[in-house]
């Protein structure tokens, strides 16, 4: 897994639980755009980002088989010039890209999470309950991902084991 964190640097982070319901990922949307502004992010690294935890939430909501009143856990921290994004619930299928038939109308989160990130994975979650998938922007001047779309099949790694379902 990439090394985001530096010991040199401060951290900022904000850490939400969300039911799991098709409407989560717009209230992700809406506290990220939230803590955007005080964090002073570029409005194109933002705009990124919000899009970013957007599709890991809804594959959470929409793919994590679990029991009711499960909730997902997203986190964001911020330091130096990275920001991570990790989204955490308690499914045991682990994401992969898919291929998608030209007029499909769902299945391509994680090719949008894949083109925009600088990386992305999955890891198993400590004692053995679910999985987080995670990703990681760096955060440019001018407001980008300094390597935004510079993946050719974006799929720099996902670690763990477990069941390969079809997250989109």
């Amino acid at each position: 897994m990439p090394t985001l964190l530096s010991v040199d640097a401060p951290a900022q982070y904000v850490w939400w639980r969300l039911p799991r319901h098709a409407r989560s990922a717009a209230r992700a949307r809406a506290l990220l755009r939230e803590r955007a502004r005080p964090w002073q992010l570029p409005a194109g690294t933002a705009e990124t980002a919000v899009l970013l935890l957007s599709e890991l939430v809804a594959n959470a909501c929409r793919h994590a088989r679990v029991s009711p009143g499960r909730q997902i856990h997203a986190l964001c921290v911020v330091r130096g010039e990275k920001l991570r994004i990790e989204v955490s619930d308690a499914g045991d299928g682990f994401p992969c890209v898919r291929e998608q038939k030209p007029l499909a109308e769902a299945g391509r989160g994680l090719r949008v999470v894949a083109a925009l990130a600088d990386a992305w994975g999955a890891v198993p979650r400590p004692y053995g309950i679910g999985k987080t998938v995670w990703c990681e922007l760096t955060i440019g001047p001018d407001g980008s991902g300094a390597h935004a779309g510079a993946h050719e099949n974006g799929m720099h790694h996902s670690e763990g084991g477990g069941d390969r379902s079809s997250f989109g």
